[in-house]
């Protein structure tokens, strides 16, 4: 599978993508955000078009036009064809990932009902970790906190938001509760980043939660 073979639905906010751009996002967002940017061609054009405006705006020292040299060149980099993308990495995980496992295959540890999940990294701003969710399986129910960035690697999840395949992100805040399913066929394998912990509604769940470390 090529990367324009994917078909994405569900892409990266404005907001996320500048926060992206300028380093102001926390590391395990900003792993997730490059992971979709390495799958979506869409976003990846919408970055650079942004870096260049950034780029232009800084080279006119403060002033509010961009000269029309500059916005032939951005308006050209958002209509071509984007350029040739990085290296995906191994199977489903992307360079970003693996950069994140350091080359190894993912050391899952088991959560219940056959999800699994490696934590990523961890710290006060937030936490990276990727989840393998049998067919058919549901995460339990549960409502944030803070932001999740949920970004599909393999296979599909359904909930109250949407359909998510390869490639997908879903930004889900404190107003959004679900019990994302796993889709038929493959495994699902996602990469999440939240910054605060998720609150369950079981009582199960919620009493595993500092164990797990979700």
């Amino acid at each position: 599978m090529t990367n324009r073979q994917i078909d994405i639905q569900h892409h990266i906010s404005d907001d996320l993508l500048d926060a992206y751009r300028t380093g102001t996002l926390p590391n395990a967002f900003s792993v997730v955000v490059a992971a979709h940017i390495s799958l979506c061609d869409d976003c990846r054009a919408r970055h650079e078009a942004r870096d260049m405006i950034g780029g232009a705006l800084l080279a006119g020292a403060g002033t509010a036009t961009i000269s029309s040299g500059a916005r032939d060149r951005i308006m050209a980099a958002l209509e071509a064809p984007p350029p040739p993308l990085a290296p995906r990495g191994s199977g489903v995980f992307p360079a970003p990932v693996m950069a994140e496992l350091g080359g190894r295959p993912p050391r899952w540890r088991m959560l219940g009902g056959g999800i699994r999940q490696q934590i990523l990294s961890a710290d006060r701003e937030g936490s990276l970790r990727l989840l393998y969710i049998p067919p058919g399986k549901a995460v339990p129910e549960h409502g944030h906190r803070g932001l999740e960035l949920t970004l599909v690697l393999q296979g599909s999840f359904a909930d109250s938001e949407g359909a998510f395949r390869r490639g997908d992100v879903e930004t889900a805040h404190d107003d959004i509760d679900h019990k994302p399913v796993a889709g038929p066929g493959e495994p699902c394998i996602c990469l999440a980043a939240t910054d605060a912990p998720l609150r369950f509604h079981a009582m199960l769940p919620s009493l595993l939660q500092p164990i797990f470390r979700i």
